[in-house]
């Protein structure tokens, strides 16, 4: 999967209505170790021969039998005239042809940093609006924080005999916001509930998980779920009478500046790619972790996502799409699907659908606590895991899976 990010969003590189990759041209480069892969595919071009990789102005273009194919490059990032090198294409030889490739990366290009999350960005005594990111009706208007801080990680509460030497202060004590707090989990902000809530949203109490007769360990408790009174579109919980747990892909948190009204809903799959990429990263960053349990309110693992590099460059061009005379260039805000782009490089398994030697690794993972926990709600995972599907649907046949890992 390509979660891929330009200056401000983040998102994944498969857009809800891009096509499906069937040969054409595919780009990855990388900034650390300044080099690229190219795959182009058989009907495309025949042989090596065929294939002919200049440099533009600012771009790299591509030459085949087909058309051609230029792909503005990011600031600070050229390609290095002449180092464009045939290499084997394993067992997928027979339908694409593997190029090796050097790049120049200046300074402007390594000192481009990726956007924050509602995480990095709320701010004390600013005012701010919560909104559905389904409808964006405003839920929650005006908000003024005196105090915003970090709650423990997911596994704080495993190590807490770690910290004390007499029983456990925290047994089955909630940590809870004031009224003018806002509490920071890893996928969910906890704020007070004010009376203006009535309005806005709905309540209703249902289990968060069936219980598994093979998992005496996890059984079945119930949730108050909130939902958006406007669209229905599920926001969150309420862990407490006076008390939300609001998840960040459900809500846009927006600074209040006059009288400007909220921005239009974002398309649900890329805003939901933006969010997920984004915080991945900033976990793994902060974590120094690279393995993530993507889990349900009830702790059940429903994908194992290994973050494997987060330097890359991509874009992927269709074979139907190679010789159109548009240049392919990297995204603004509103710009066409096909596009090169900053992306995070992941392997993922989804523990839903998996087969023996899948589960025997999620296994492994939970029994050795590998993967930090990146809870969301059911029906959230469930559109990851699409997200991640189409994404991985756009790569060539070669780069879709690595041993049992998608």
């Amino acid at each position: 999967m390509f979660p891929h990010f330009h200056e401000r969003p983040v998102s994944l590189m498969a857009e809800e209505n891009s096509p499906k990759t069937r040969g054409g041209v595919f780009l990855e480069l990388r900034k650390i170790l300044q080099s690229g892969l190219l795959i182009v595919g058989k009907d495309v071009a025949r042989g090596p021969a065929d294939v002919v990789v200049t440099a533009g102005e600012s771009s790299l273009l591509v030459q085949t039998p087909r058309g051609d194919v230029s792909l503005t490059l990011p600031a600070g990032v050229s390609f290095e005239p002449g180092s464009c090198i045939h290499t084997p294409g394993g067992e997928h030889g027979g339908e694409e042809l593997h190029f090796r490739l050097r790049i120049a990366v200046g300074r402007r290009s390594s000192d481009e940093e990726a956007p924050d999350s509602v995480m990095e960005n709320l701010r004390l005594k600013e005012t701010y609006c919560f909104c559905c990111q389904g409808c964006m009706t405003r839920l929650l208007e005006d908000r003024v924080f005196k105090r915003v801080l970090p709650l423990p990680n997911g596994n704080w509460n495993a190590i807490v005999d770690d910290w004390c030497c007499h029983p456990d202060p925290f047994a089955n004590r909630k940590l809870l916001p004031r009224a003018e707090d806002c509490l920071l989990g890893d996928t969910f902000v906890l704020l007070a509930r004010d009376s203006s809530c009535d309005q806005t949203l709905t309540e209703e109490e249902s289990p968060a998980g069936a219980m598994d007769s093979q998992d005496t360990k996890k059984p079945c408790r119930r949730l108050t779920r909130i939902s958006c009174s406007s669209c229905s579109s599920e926001l969150g919980e309420a862990i407490a009478p006076a008390t939300l747990k609001l998840y960040i892909t459900q809500v846009v948190v927006e600074p209040v500046v006059g009288d400007r009204q909220p921005e239009a809903s974002q398309n649900r799959s890329t805003f939901l790619e933006r969010t997920v990429a984004t915080r991945l990263l900033e976990l793994s960053n902060s974590l120094c972790s690279f393995h993530f349990s993507v889990q349900t309110p009830d702790g059940r693992a429903f994908l194992l996502v290994w973050l494997l590099n987060t330097d890359s460059i991509v874009a992927s061009v269709p074979g139907e799409r190679v010789g159109d005379e548009r240049s392919i260039s990297p995204p603004a805000l509103h710009s066409p699907s096909l596009r090169a782009s900053r992306a995070l490089k992941l392997l993922y398994i989804s523990c839903s659908n998996a087969s023996t030697q899948q589960r025997e690794i999620a296994a492994c993972w939970e029994v050795n606590a590998i993967g930090h926990p990146v809870v969301l709600p059911l029906k959230v995972c469930e559109e990851l895991l699409q997200v991640m599907d189409d994404s991985n649907s756009t790569l060539p046949a070669s780069m879709r899976c690595m041993r049992s890992y998608e």
